[in-house]
């Protein structure tokens, strides 16, 4: 039976709008932690989802379970499977394909609920404006063959797709309020750097915004993985 491949880069529960659309849809996942010494394995894979998460996509020297992440990258490419990457996820799909990415010189960041922008190319993959979670401060340059899907004011590359079933998307939609909750009582929330939102915001734009954010996204997660 072919399964979805989740690649996680924290020990998270799986909470998230991803998992439990593709659950609820359905579908065999697995989940792979490479950060662990987990080792993906490609037999049966129907295509991947790669997780936000602290690394430097760079650092492959370092970090060398990058690598086998990228040859999970590869094979969803070459055996045209769906693939998502999310924050980090998305700037390794980038990176694999040529892209540069990295911190800003400003060094201002996004945490918070930021306004996406659909672009003119965007077609079907979003309609108008959504306020989303966000927690980065790296971006990426769009690869060649992208479609630019999406910005912020702040950040202009918010996401791409390369051909029909790959999608890198910078902002977090997976997340839900439980998900984003554990990230504001973390030690060393990035709350009172440039361009994060505080608390009291942050929590008044998810009560508004969730719904909207969770009906599109369990769409565009059902539409890509069948």
């Amino acid at each position: 039976m072919k399964r979805i491949v989740l690649v996680r880069h924290s020990e998270e529960p799986g909470d998230d709008h991803v998992q439990t659309t593709l659950e609820a849809n359905g579908h065999t996942v697995t989940t792979a932690m490479p950060f662990k010494g987990e080792v993906i394995d490609l037999e049966n894979v129907g295509g991947a989802v790669i997780y936000g998460g602290p690394f430097n996509v760079f650092d492959t020297d370092k970090h060398p379970f990058l690598d086998h992440e990228a040859a999970l990258i590869e094979h969803c490419l070459d055996n045209d499977l769906p693939l998502l990457g999310i924050c980090q996820g998305a700037q390794q799909i980038a990176w694999h394909l040529g892209a540069d990415v990295g911190p800003v010189a400003s060094g201002i960041r996004e945490f918070g609920y930021f306004e996406i922008t659909p672009t003119a190319e965007a077609g079907d993959f979003l309609d108008r404006p959504l306020f989303l979670p966000q927690n980065h401060f790296h971006t990426f340059a769009l690869p060649a063959g992208a479609v630019h899907l999406a910005s912020s004011e702040i950040f202009p590359n918010q996401a791409f797709r390369i051909g029909d079933k790959t999608y890198a998307l910078q902002f977090h939609a997976e997340q839900g309020p439980a998900g984003f909750r554990r990230w504001q009582e973390r030690q060393g929330a990035p709350y009172g750097t440039l361009g994060a939102q505080n608390r009291d915001e942050q929590d008044r734009l998810m009560e508004a915004h969730h719904a909207a954010q969770l009906a599109w996204f369990s769409g565009f997660v059902t539409k890509l993985f069948g």
